[in-house]
């Protein structure tokens, strides 16, 4: 198993200046690979502090690539929705030039309302401009001379620069949360799938669905999975918990609060469910995700075997992408809990024991 570290900003200019945060975050970054962290993530959201210090991941990754010298630079993830597929194209190219190849693209579909209304884009056609979005990303970075007519796209023959260090391309992630039709149609198009922990039993079968969809569709192999973790390791669990408790259920309220809208109007069929998914939240806790393996917290002990019983439930995953400066963490706290899950954790599982003092 491996595992990288992720940067999803939940906060604003009341507790975190921007300048702070990603000074913080591309320290973190820099020691993080010294440490065996095999990559790095970051989002794309707008205008909430729900995310929205990182309208571009892109923008994020480059810089992390100008400090470190292995770590895969992962987009966790792009919104074709909101983005033309030929500017996207070349980021992703500029990127992948920039880190040496290094870089992994995950799509996502978006999912906030109030995103969908200030970019003037119907929640019913989410699932039509992600594949459209995507399916026109993935040619511009494998072909020359692509031409394109369609739905919402259409431009004469291009060849997207600049080309892409890794070829064909760099590999693809999909973002899934709930619906088994995504996690079927990552596996059927081949691409690596991240995913939110969900109660173990119904991830279990999604990641099942997963699985057998891509062997189904003749990939070799299994598939990559990467999950996400809020993360807090400290020697004392007692005071792993007590740093943790209030800032995951800050990071749960600014969720249900960026998608409120599910519960006071908006729906699509291309979202079923997502009323109740996010009502569900409301209710969640740091205490009910603990419960359901959503955030590991403890002593090293304790969080080795925190990941060793979610792995056991849902059939197991190969990347573990933790939050460890979520909400207002200081940068001394989520500093030590990377550093001593690095030394004391990651050899556990395979991964790459700290190679730095």
């Amino acid at each position: 198993m491996e595992f990288g570290i992720q940067f999803f900003p939940a906060v604003g200019p009341e507790t975190t200046p921007a300048h702070q945060y990603f000074d913080e975050a591309l320290r973190l970054t820099e020691r993080a690979e010294t440490l065996g962290y095999t990559n790095v993530r970051t989002v794309e959201h707008y205008f909430h502090p729900y995310g929205g210090y990182s309208p571009n991941p892109l923008i994020f990754l480059a810089a992390a690539a100008a400090r470190t010298t292995t770590m895969r630079l992962v987009t966790g993830a792009v919104l074709p929705t909101f983005n033309h597929p030929l500017k996207l194209a070349g980021e992703i190219g500029m990127l992948d030039a920039i880190s040496g190849g290094r870089a992994e693209i995950g799509f996502a579909r978006a999912f906030l309302p109030h995103e969908f209304q200030r970019f003037e884009v119907s929640l019913d056609e989410s699932r039509a401009r992600f594949d459209e979005g995507i399916a026109l990303v993935d040619r511009l970075l494998s072909e020359e001379d692509v031409a394109f007519e369609g739905r919402f796209h259409r431009f004469p023959v291009t060849t997207s620069l600049p080309r892409p260090t890794q070829r064909p391309r760099p590999p693809f992630w999909v973002a899934a949360l709930a619906t088994e039709s995504s996690f079927v149609n990552a596996g059927l198009q081949g691409h690596s799938l991240m995913a939110i922990p969900l109660a173990g039993g119904k991830m279990a079968s999604l990641l099942a669905s997963y699985r057998d969809a891509w062997r189904s569709a003749g990939h070799e192999g299994d598939g990559r999975v990467m999950l996400a973790f809020h993360m807090l390791c400290h020697e004392d669990a007692a005071t792993a918990r007590e740093l943790a408790c209030e800032r995951v259920n800050r990071y749960l309220a600014s969720l249900v609060d960026a998608a409120s809208d599910w519960i006071s109007g908006s729906s699509s069929d291309d979202y079923p469910g997502y009323d109740a998914i996010i009502r569900g939240l409301k209710s969640d806790t740091f205490e009910t995700q603990l419960e359901q393996g959503a955030v590991w917290v403890g002593d090293p002990d304790s969080i080795a075997d925190q990941i060793a019983a979610y792995s056991e439930e849902v059939g197991g995953f190969e990347i573990g992408s933790m939050q460890i400066n979520f909400s207002d963490l200081p940068y001394d706290d989520a500093a030590r809990s990377m550093e001593l899950f690095g030394r004391e954790v990651l050899p556990r599982f395979g991964a790459l024991a700290a190679t730095a003092p």
